[in-house]
């Protein structure tokens, strides 16, 4: 997402930078990719496939279609309609150069489209070879099961992190049922790093920023938590990537928990940064 221009919009102000990033990110390891043609639009997929194609056979790439774009702004307007995700779909095979995307997510529920058109459409790209897997974005419990009557689906992708905390229900499912959980917004960009007073013994001990114990917490938290934080800086990402390697206590994982109020009440599919709003007739 943040390879892109400033508001998630055009092309990144340094080019050469944003490819870094991705090809560093392999150097480290990571070995999934998460995207969407709605961030530029298109010029994240399109940046991906510029750095990185070939791509190497353990990389796993997933996308998402299912919001459009009129500009530079935080208010983004959900399309579920069958005919614009699979058209959605075939772009971003185009700029990804792939024959099949690993993993196709719905990114939001568009409250126009019942839920079970908009996964149809993407049974329908599954059995017509475009997609492998399917996941969802931006969902509460009630609207995945009832994507889950219709077919497997392996991942959601909610806004989770210490301080948002309103998808509990949704990650408690995912792990009673083995989905990938993928938070996004996982650093709250950046408000983690100045809760400094209750977490600094817990990062001097580790020699960790907050930014890294916010995102060993969430791996602690759930074996099946990916955390997804975006970066257009080889630093940052390098900083994210380390945090893998830090080992929390029950008591360390208690304390960083308490040291941020738990926000409630938030909808998972009404968030502040993408929030799904009416299509224009």
């Amino acid at each position: 997402m943040h390879i892109t221009g400033p508001g998630v919009w055009g092309e990144p102000l340094d080019e050469d930078q944003a490819k870094g990033v991705l090809r560093r990110a392999l150097d480290l390891g990571v070995d999934f990719i998460d995207t969407a043609d709605a961030y530029g639009p298109d010029v994240s997929e399109r940046l991906i496939a510029q750095a990185l194609h070939p791509y190497p056979p353990h990389l796993v790439i997933g996308t998402k279609g299912g919001f459009l774009r009129r500009g530079p702004s935080h208010r983004w307007v959900a399309d579920g309609r069958p005919s614009h995700l699979k058209e959605a779909c075939e772009g971003s095979l185009r700029r990804l150069k792939l024959e099949r995307i690993d993993l196709y997510q719905l990114h939001a529920v568009d409250p126009c489209v019942p839920i079970e058109e908009s996964v149809g459409a993407l049974v329908d790209l599954r059995a017509a070879g475009k997609i492998r897997y399917i996941g969802l974005s931006n969902v509460t419990i009630d609207e995945l099961n009832r994507a889950a009557r219709l077919t497997p689906i392996v991942s959601v992708q909610n806004r989770y992190n210490l301080r948002e905390r309103a998808s509990e229900d949704v990650l408690e499912a995912c792990e009673q049922r083995g989905l990938a959980f993928l938070p996004w917004h996982p650093l709250a960009k950046g408000a983690l790093t100045r809760s400094r007073r209750a977490l600094n013994a817990i990062t001097a001990r580790h020699g960790a920023t907050p930014g890294q114990l916010a995102l060993a917490w969430l791996l602690r938290r759930s074996a099946v938590m990916l955390p997804i934080p975006g970066t257009s800086s080889v630093s940052h990402l390098e900083e994210n990537v380390a945090a893998a390697a830090i080992t929390l206590s029950d008591e360390e994982l208690a304390a960083i928990a308490g040291s941020t109020a738990r926000r409630r009440g938030v909808s998972a599919s009404r968030s502040v940064d993408e929030s799904p709003g009416r299509r224009p007739a």
